[in-house]
């Protein structure tokens, strides 16, 4: 069946999906590969805004206790956040900032999190705590200036719903904390955003209690957060992972509740933030390796726009070490990117999504249409995946017909798939190399480059009739852009060896 798209856009096409993006502990952003790494993805796809833990754990170093005349005092420094927050307005990007984890000259247990020991334990002096608030806040004011400030939405905590992220997982303890935050925070200038709970699935009870504590107490909020992941539990594996995964519907389902949650109460019309999302939630499942996490994702991209203020990717790299220090260049890790640059078929689903028009033409089950203001017509779209592990499909037809002015449009179409543009098939194929020598990762990168065709397609009567065959997993861009042809009068293709026009 051919899919007729309208002439008219229907509105504009949500960038919701490249708000923010995800990052590992917010001092891997000191290291080169972590800064090359952002560059390559703002050059191509162009976050506005990063989030990532850790801004207030030991390695960072903003909490500095000591001793003087017998007395406690509190150093807050502010080294390693400048260099950071200064490498990502060069880039481009902007802040999200989550206010975690615990100090461990501020915890009140010794509780930690991840191979690098995040304490997740309350603090043992709220006073102290929100002193470490203003003084960021007002730092980064100082610095930075109060308007650009203003944009940086400020999360409190990380998934305290779950007793790894918050010592026991305490509710009453993270209410106190985020009203003791949010009034300091706004005690600072009442126009910065602040808002959590930035709870996981599988809590969703959470969010309405939230909102009836907010409320009855009168605390500020600005904005409501939650991830989003659809993968079942962890089969491990040495320095690895495999998971189920639910449909990718389960996605949106999760993007779609909280607005559900508050509908009808005070908090209705809050941004609903998506902080976190991916297929899996584990940094070591070879899924986010593949062609298929591309497949599976494309239609969240196509429509997460509608359901959510914003749904940040988690992550942009594979520098995240919660884990541990990644064995292998391939390793399952949550990056748009491997380690050294190199692209997987997820980072190209979202450079199709940077080159898409913003005028919205039509969204399908398998396919998105849009228009830019030159007239070109985008097309991003995808071949069905099967969770339950059924064979990838081979063949999938989307069939098109678009109104196009002119009589001819210039195609250019990209693609990756289970074999085009899958450095991580072409990995695999040279025996899995932990440590890739430098010309194994020249080819890996060349591999990783979308395979790319072009064609002149007819107009016929105003309409351009496209027909995609999608190979296993693909995801396709297609551009359309009118011809005006400028061929000279004398041109000849058929005498391009020079021979005279009477021996053809």
């Amino acid at each position: 069946m051919r899919n007729l798209v309208p002439g008219e856009p229907s509105g504009r096409l949500s960038d919701a999906w490249r708000f923010c993006v995800g990052t590992g502990r917010f001092d891997l952003a000191l290291r080169r590969d972590y800064q090359d790494s952002l560059a390559l993805v703002q050059r191509e796809i162009g976050f506005r805004h990063i989030r990532g833990h850790g801004l207030f754990s030991d390695g960072v170093g903003v909490h500095q206790p000591y001793e003087y005349a017998g007395k406690r005092h509190v150093r807050h420094s502010f080294t390693y956040v400048d260099q950071v927050i200064d490498a990502y307005l060069e880039l481009g990007i902007e802040p999200f900032l989550e206010l975690g984890f615990m100090p461990s000259g501020l915890a009140s247990g010794e509780q930690t999190v991840f191979w690098w020991q995040a304490n997740v334990t309350p603090p043992s002096s709220y006073e102290e705590w929100a002193a470490l608030v203003r003084a960021t806040i007002t730092h980064l004011i100082d610095r930075y200036g109060l308007d650009r400030v203003r944009r940086w939405p400020i999360e409190v905590w990380n998934e305290p719903n779950l007793d790894i992220f918050w010592q026991g997982a305490d509710e009453a303890a993270y209410h106190r904390l985020y009203e003791v935050t949010a009034r300091t925070i706004k005690d600072v200038d009442a126009s910065l955003q602040v808002g959590g709970p930035a709870i996981s699935p599988g809590s969703d009870e959470w969010m309405p209690r939230f909102a009836d504590f907010v409320t009855s107490r009168d605390v500020p909020v600005d904005f409501l957060s939650r991830h989003a992941y659809t993968s079942g539990p962890a089969q491990p594996v040495p320095f690895g992972v495999y998971q189920t995964l639910a449909p990718a519907s389960g996605l949106l389902e999760q993007f779609a509740i909280t607005r559900r949650q508050v509908a009808g109460g005070p908090l209705e019309g809050l941004p609903v933030h998506i902080t976190e999302f991916n297929s899996s939630y584990r940094p070591d499942n070879p899924i986010h390796d593949t062609a298929f996490n591309a497949a599976y994702l494309a239609p969240v991209l196509a429509e997460g726009g509608e359901l959510a203020d914003s749904f940040a990717y988690w992550t942009f790299s594979d520098m995240f070490e919660e884990v541990g220090i990644p064995t292998s260049i391939f390793h399952g890790g949550f990056g748009l990117l491997t380690h050294r640059q190199i692209k997987k078929p997820t980072y190209h689903l979202y450079a199709f999504m940077a080159r898409m028009g913003e005028q919205l033409l039509a969204r399908g089950e398998d396919h998105l249409v849009t228009r830019d203001d030159t007239g070109r017509v985008t097309v991003l779209a995808w071949a069905p995946v099967d969770v339950t592990g059924g064979p990838a499909v081979a063949g999938h037809t989307v069939r098109l017909s678009i109104p196009f002015p002119g009589e001819s449009a210039f195609v250019l179409r990209s693609s990756v798939s289970e074999e085009m543009g899958n450095a991580w098939t072409a990995w695999c194929e040279m025996g899995r190399p932990r440590s890739p020598h430098p010309i194994q990762l020249d080819i890996l990168r060349e591999a990783a480059e979308p395979v790319r065709r072009h064609q002149s397609l007819p107009v016929t009567g105003g309409t351009a009739d496209l027909d995609l065959i999608l190979d296993r997993h693909e995801v396709t861009l297609v551009e359309l852009t009118p011809v005006v042809d400028e061929t000279p009068p004398w041109w000849d293709d058929r005498r391009l060896l020079g021979l005279e026009e009477g021996m053809r």
